[in-house]
């Protein structure tokens, strides 16, 4: 062989080790992740013993200072009613506000924040959080100041503490120049016309006036807590950040001995460390109730949401951030009072509201996080009957919601946990949310309260690799000729539309098009295709790119599969994965795990 036969075949062996090298990179790359992430949770699961164990070391342990750190003894005291205002508690929890009992952590956070503790309470909606600052509220000289992000809510707990006579105002953007003069006044007054004062974060940060009325009402020994509710909006790593927040630092600033209570439904250990240090709060307690609802069953379901609630005869009324203040509270009101069957709104509407019979919870959409949907879907059940919390979805609101949240600090990363939660049809919806939020959980806890535990049998692993491969040639094609896919051009390609002459360089699919969404979707998940966006003055645009496992389908050992819905009805027979039965022609057939027409159901129940 002469020495250019040999150059070129040196050189052919040398691609190949290259293809080689970079598909065990690749492999490297997932099994450092995996380890990772392993790493990860067994850290956390240290921390828990380690703060286990320190519980239980004696008292001389304790940080020293104003506020030093309590044992779990010491913290147990707390649910106790060994304390000199628990009579005047007990009697108000009665009156006025009809209830004979507390719900768990209740008690524990009133004891605690009467103590004049700081204290961060992490407690799912619906679980009874305002009470927390409501109920101390009367108990306290002066009044509670309550900072909100949300009209809605705001108004939504004056119209329910009202009802009750329980004396509270608020201040926003559209009161009057008269009502805003009263409560100012009413601030420093000794005779205390009211016991709550609910204020936007957006009042604090721009309102001199308000901040000099409430100095002269803490020299007065009238300002008697500090409560900031939807805590986590503070954090850039929260799911529902606000510039507003970061602000609030202030308060605890000009009023260190003044309790300060902060409250959500969630937020992770990193994100309360972050409001900690933005508040100004050194060493607050943190009371953490268990995510799981148990009387809200989750489901994803097949169907279209399509016909108008008004055509259907249902007493449908829009509410949204553009309407007339004087409308949205008319609709609220109408709401509140059962003279409106259903509210279609924005989470405007839905954070904070707290109506006891509220039977479901149905987003037209998916929301931007996990944490969200999990806060807007408590909404429902709150009374602790059977609820119903239902997700539609579709392909193309991924991609939409996904340039909405582009320029947030991990947008795209929580938007991708939500939609994993969906598209996921095999493990228990509670488990989802519980790894979500570094809680330890047993599947059997959810008592089937999930479509996932319920039909858990209806779904087999079916290998994907060879429509994988499909796809990654389409891709591939496009970026030859400097064209840019979205996502639906994507499967519309696949799916064999578009020129002839595109159609005869590609393999189409014999899938159904839910099929191919879900596969696509699969393999933007799994980091075979990512995200490319283009931005213009008007838009942003979201363009589907080669993933950095990509080249692993160029293995003929890799597999790449995902859980599919077995049906009666006769569909494109897509191949099981090694060791699962053959899906045969008309013994059910295998479908995507988006069994579901372009908007898909993710329904959990509320008992």
């Amino acid at each position: 062989m002469d020495e250019g036969g040999r150059t070129n075949d040196a050189q052919a062996e040398l691609e190949t080790v290259d293809a080689e090298l970079e598909l065990i990179e690749l492999q490297i790359c997932e099994l450092l992740q995996k380890q990772a992430e392993l790493t990860c949770r067994k850290d956390a699961l240290l921390q828990r013993l380690k703060e286990a164990c320190n519980a239980a070391q004696p008292s001389s342990s304790k940080l020293s200072g104003a506020n030093p750190v309590l044992s779990k003894q010491e913290l147990q005291l707390y649910d106790g009613t060994d304390f000199p205002w628990f009579k005047e508690v007990e009697q108000h929890l009665k009156d006025p506000f009809h209830l004979s009992t507390f719900r768990s952590l209740q008690l524990k956070a009133i004891n605690l924040t009467l103590s004049g503790r700081d204290l961060f309470l992490v407690m799912p909606t619906g679980r009874g959080k305002s009470l927390c600052y409501q109920l101390p509220a009367l108990c306290s000289k002066g009044f509670t100041l309550v900072v909100s992000p949300l009209v809605s809510l705001m108004e939504d707990q004056i119209m329910s503490l009202k009802s009750i006579n329980v004396p509270a105002v608020m201040l926003n953007a559209s009161s009057t120049k008269e009502h805003a003069k009263n409560v100012m006044a009413g601030m420093t007054d000794p005779n205390g016309p009211f016991k709550l004062l609910y204020v936007t974060p957006e009042r604090i940060a721009k309102s001199k006036l308000l901040m000099s009325r409430l100095e002269k009402a803490h020299n007065a020994d009238l300002l008697s807590r500090i409560a900031v509710d939807e805590v986590h909006c503070c954090s850039q790593w929260g799911h529902d950040f606000r510039p507003d927040f970061k602000q609030l630092g202030i308060l605890k600033r000009q009023f260190p001995k003044v309790p300060l209570l902060g409250l959500t439904a969630t937020a992770t250990g990193s994100v309360l460390k972050d409001c900690e240090n933005i508040l100004c709060v050194p060493h607050p307690v943190t009371l953490s109730a268990s995510f799981n609802r148990a009387n809200l069953y989750y489901e994803k379901d097949a169907e279209n949401v399509s016909s108008s609630l008004q055509k259907e005869d249902i007493l449908a009324f829009p509410y949204h951030a553009h309407m007339d203040p004087d409308v949205k509270s008319h609709v609220h009101c109408k709401w509140t009072l059962n003279k409106i069957q259903v509210v279609v709104a924005t989470v405007a509407f839905g954070m904070g509201i707290d109506k006891p019979d509220v039977r479901f919870v149905i987003h037209h959409t998916i929301s931007k996080s996990i944490e969200n949907y999990y806060q807007e879907s408590g909404r429902a059940g709150r009374d602790d009957s059977q609820a119903d919390c239902i997700l539609y979805f579709g392909f193309s609101d991924i991609f939409r919601i996904s340039t909405m949240v582009v320029m947030e600090n991990i947008g795209q990363q929580k938007l991708l946990q939500i939609v994993d939660y969906c598209q996921n049809v095999d493990r228990c919806r509670r488990s989802l949310m519980a790894v979500h939020f570094d809680e330890v959980w047993d599947d059997e806890g959810c008592n089937q309260m999930c479509d996932t535990c319920r039909r858990v049998k209806d779904y087999t692993t079916v290998d994907i690799t060879e429509h994988a491969k499909q796809v990654v040639k389409i891709v591939e094609l496009a970026a030859s000729v400097d064209e840019k896919l979205t996502p639906l051009k994507l499967v519309d390609t696949w799916m064999g539309k578009g020129p002839a002459k595109r159609r005869k360089m590609i393999q189409t699919t014999t899938l159904c098009r839910l099929q191919a969404e879900a596969m696509v979707v699969t393999m933007l998940l799994q980091g075979y295709l990512r995200d490319d966006f283009s931005f213009t003055p008007y838009t942003t645009y979201f363009y589907v790119r080669l993933g950095r496992k990509a080249p692993l389908l160029k293995s003929q050992t890799h597999t790449l599969c995902m859980k599919m819905r077995s049906t009666g009805r006769v569909s494109a027979v897509v191949k099981p994965a090694s060791g699962q039965g053959s899906a045969k022609e008309g013994k059910g057939s295998v479908q995507s795990g988006g069994d579901a027409p372009v908007s898909k159901k993710v329904k959990t129940n509320v008992s």
